[in-house]
Parts: C-alpha cells; sequence; structure tokens
C-alpha cells in the first residue's frame, strides 16, 4: 500500500469498531468523508456503500464501494477491507482499495492502522498533480483524522468541537506572527518558525502524532484480495 497510517489508541475495541464501521459515526471524525451511506446488500454479498465529499457548498463529489470484514481473529485482532471508485469527471481518484487493521497491543490500547492506494484519473497532469499534491493531502488527512478518533475516544471531545480547537489555535499562532511582523519585524521570522514548530494542544488533532510508515513486512490481508477479485 501506498499511503499508511497508524495511531496508538487506548480505548475498548467493540467502542472503535463500531466508531469506524457505523457510517454516521465515521463521516463525523473523518476529514476525508462528508457522507456515508450503506446501500441494499443481497444475502451473502460484501457490504455496499456510497460516500461523498463536499469540495465547495454546491459540489459533491461521491463514489461507491464494497467493504468486507474479518470480524475476529484468535488473536483478537480484526479487519475491514474496502474497493472503492469515483465515476465524478472532477474526482481524481479514480479508484482503489485498502484496509483498517485493528491489533489489541501487549500492554493495552490498540494498534489501529491503514494501508491503502489508488490510481488517479486525467493521465499524465492527473499523475504529477498527485504526486505533488493530492498525495500528499490525503495521507496528512488521514493521520489528522486518525488522531481526532483518538481524542474522541480517549478524551471524550466530540469530532466538532475538535474542529473548533484547531481553527482557535491556528487563530492564536496566525494572529501572533502578525503582531510581530507589526510591533517587531527583527523578531518575526523568529515568531514564524516557533508557530510552525511548537507542537499543537494535546486537545488539537495532529497528524505528526501518527506514524506515517509501515513496520517491516507489513502485508494488506487476505480478504482484500477476495475483494479485489469481485
Amino acid at each position: 500500500m501506498s499511503l499508511y497510517v497508524e495511531a496508538r489508541i487506548d480505548a475498548d475495541l467493540d467502542e472503535l469498531w463500531a466508531r469506524t464501521q457505523e457510517p454516521s459515526q465515521h463521516q463525523r471524525w473523518d476529514l476525508r468523508f462528508t457522507e456515508i451511506t450503506y446501500l441494499p446488500q443481497m444475502p451473502g454479498e460484501p457490504r455496499r456503500f456510497r460516500y461523498g465529499t463536499r469540495v465547495l457548498p454546491f459540489l459533491t463529489i461521491a463514489g461507491t464501494g464494497i467493504s468486507a470484514g474479518e470480524k475476529r481473529r484468535a488473536d483478537g485482532t480484526r479487519t475491514s477491507a474496502l474497493r472503492f471508485s469515483s465515476p465524478h469527471p472532477l474526482s481524481l481518484l479514480r479508484e482503489g482499495s485498502g484496509y483498517w487493521r485493528y491489533v489489541p497491543a501487549a500492554d493495552g490500547g490498540i494498534r489501529f492502522l491503514t494501508g491503502y492506494d489508488y490510481r488517479p484519473r486525467w493521465g499524465r497532469f492527473g499523475a504529477l498533480a498527485d504526486r505533488a499534491v493530492f498525495r500528499p493531502l490525503m495521507g496528512w488527512a488521514t493521520a489528522w483524522s486518525f488522531d481526532r478518533l483518538r481524542l474522541w475516544l480517549e478524551r471524550g471531545i466530540t469530532p466538532e468541537r475538535q474542529v473548533l480547537h484547531a481553527l482557535a489555535e491556528v487563530g492564536v499562532r496566525f494572529g501572533c506572527v502578525v503582531t510581530a511582523v507589526l510591533a517587531a519585524p527583527m523578531v518575526a521570522l523568529a515568531v514564524l518558525a516557533l508557530a510552525f514548530v511548537l507542537p499543537p494542544l494535546p486537545t488539537t488533532p495532529a497528524a505528526r502524532r501518527c506514524l506515517r510508515n509501515p513496520p517491516p513486512r507489513t502485508r494488506a490481508p487476505r480478504v482484500l484480495a477476495t475483494l479485489q477479485e469481485r
């Protein structure tokens, strides 16, 4: 998988599973999606869903996918795999696949991780835009969302409230930089550097708190190959 994100979350596994598998819960914390809904399901078929991302007040880019879960293994690990695609002409993302894995840690807590990849559209221009902008943005958005989920589970801070925390903190940092530029131009660069270097407050989500490189010998789950054959 080209994109990998892992977060350590101290929470109940069933609660984490519910907040990531129930569409009404998932869409609250995941920055990549505005809406997620399940589609009618035939007996024995993988779960089908529709997702949408609002990029402008009047424009939502939608797609569909299928998912399947290896809900339990002997060691307590759970896995959910999915395949997705978007026919929308404005969607850079054409199709892709990925997985979520929930791994109980020996000292308590859960390693919640994802690996996924996709194919962009728009030919060579799309490939360049994806490498330069979209793929790094997707990696950051995934990590930021995972930390947002962690804060929701560990501290009880709702995803909506966390957005307010993040906006307030950005506003304060920006205000400090502007004040330094106006009042003390000689130290403005130092203030700007501090605004970027200082870590976010503990109640503000931060992508930097997540692992972005997979450990050695990380492999996609077998259930993902089953989905890709459908």
